[in-house]
């Protein structure tokens, strides 16, 4: 049985002790979203709860965070924007840090228009609000949610960018 990229992402965040997924389905993410909504045969448990906005699944992961739960928030980055204020006045002031795996539409340009500015300064805007980021590699799945949640060692935010689709 091969194993998925998207399914070794959602195993290595559960082995790391997540246990809550909340997030707002994406193209990009359509593996990560399959694997959530009909888990494989010998996959620990965890909670999926599907969000109909960016900004909502970050509030209520930090709900769930603040409760002593461990939820990771998945987005397309073009909601990320409208998501920013929630970061900003309650994440980050409160030092509620939950991980977000963000899918990069437009980071090549070859994406829908309403994609190519925050497409090509995704990187940028995470820095501006020191929001560590990794890019996601299919063929290090593994490695590289360690390295993402390793970036927020309990005082920052990471947030694992997703390129290609999963």
């Amino acid at each position: 049985m091969t194993v998925t990229p998207a399914e070794t992402l959602v195993r290595s965040f559960l082995k790391a002790g997540h246990s809550h997924f909340i997030g707002v389905p994406c193209s990009l993410l359509k593996g990560v979203f399959r694997t959530l909504e009909d888990p494989p045969p010998g996959m620990p448990s965890f909670h999926y709860l599907p969000a109909p906005r960016e900004d909502s699944a970050i509030g209520v992961a930090t709900g769930l965070a603040a409760a002593g739960a461990r939820p990771a928030v998945l987005m397309q980055n073009s909601g990320l924007g409208y998501s920013l204020n929630v970061l900003t006045s309650l994440n980050l002031i409160y030092d509620i840090h939950v991980p977000l795996i963000v899918s990069w539409r437009g980071h090549d340009g070859n994406d829908a228009v309403e994609h190519d500015i925050i497409g090509r300064e995704l990187t940028n805007l995470l820095d501006v609000f020191d929001l560590r980021h990794t890019i996601f590699d299919p063929s290090a799945a593994q490695e590289s949610v360690q390295r993402c949640l390793a970036q927020a060692d309990g005082r920052h935010t990471s947030v694992l960018i997703v390129k290609e689709a999963v």
